[in-house]
């Protein structure tokens, strides 16, 4: 990158999964040297299913970072904390169009301002239905809203899946509903745990929960590590010391107990052709011990 001047660059839009702020800040102090300006930076939100667009952060503006209540995040209240100990999360502009909800996804109502529901979508970029699958089409892509309030059409409506809320304006994304962690009767996102670990691993990892002989499911993690170290002594060193600075920091972040850290070499985790981790795939491949683990 030597000689390179970025300071001409418009606009990066950076997507696909949950955004974190840690992610842009790194890349922005990286290329900060090379005149990259920290506005041209777009957080954007969306999905296949809506011609991949969604939302985005206001233009000609620093991405937007705010922290949340962890504790009460989890209990579905976005409550804003300036203490740093929450949980930091994007802002994304609320579209006027596509027309975007929060939407309790039992009840199928509206959830009022700063509640996190699914996000559901409506607009001419939304996809009809996937080819020839009639039963799923109607599932996620013909939606009706019950009593919608005033402004919002009855449907119909995308199930996005994914989970967020509208607080002041601004859209927060929290991650898929599916992927929801369930560790000892809470629910936890999985990105926020594996935000936690990336800030001291810098690789990709996956936070799973498998059942537990308790009945009960328990907390894995998935690491990709380079095993570096002159010798296999120096490399299991520092490779324990990785397993107990992250089991500290879940602790401390997340009240969490990790019943297991997997540490494995770059590649290892299932992705999609998009580079999403297959969280699925990793729990069956952690069932069958199928992980060539680099700790052992």
């Amino acid at each position: 990158m030597a000689g390179h001047d970025l300071g001409e660059v418009l606009t990066i839009l950076s997507g696909s999964e949950r955004v974190h702020p840690a992610t842009i800040k790194r890349f922005a102090d990286r290329f900060a040297r090379f005149n990259l300006q920290e506005k041209v930076i777009r957080p954007s939100y969306g999905l296949a299913e809506a011609t991949v667009f969604v939302a985005t952060s206001r233009p000609n503006h620093p991405p937007k970072f705010v922290d949340f209540d962890t504790e009460k995040l989890t209990d579905g209240e976005a409550k804003p904390c300036n203490n740093g100990d929450g949980t930091p999360l994007v802002s994304y502009v609320l579209p006027q169009s596509p027309i975007v909800r929060i939407v309790d996804p039992e009840s199928g109502t509206e959830c009022p301002d700063g509640t996190v529901g699914e996000i559901w979508v409506h607009g001419d970029n939304v996809a009809t239905g996937y080819w020839q699958k009639p039963e799923e089409n109607a599932r996620t892509f013909d939606a009706k809203i019950v009593n919608p309030l005033a402004g919002t059409p009855e449907g119909p409506w995308l199930r996005t899946g994914d989970s967020g809320f509208v607080r002041d304006g601004e859209l927060f994304i929290i991650g898929r509903i599916k992927d929801l962690l369930i560790v000892y009767g809470r629910n936890h996102s999985p990105d926020d745990i594996e935000a936690t670990i990336q800030e001291i691993t810098r690789g990709r990892c996956a936070a799973i929960s498998v059942p537990s002989d308790r009945s009960t499911e328990k907390l894995v993690a998935i690491i990709e590590l380079k095993k570096r170290g002159d010798s296999d002594p120096d490399a299991m060193e520092r490779l324990g010391a990785i397993k107990r600075e992250v089991t500290s920091a879940l602790s401390a972040s997340h009240g969490l107990s990790v019943a297991d850290l997997v540490l494995v070499a770059p590649g290892s985790i299932p992705i999609t052709t998009s580079g999403k981790v297959r969280r699925a795939a990793c729990v069956e491949q952690y069932r069958q011990d199928q992980f060539a683990r680099l700790d052992v």
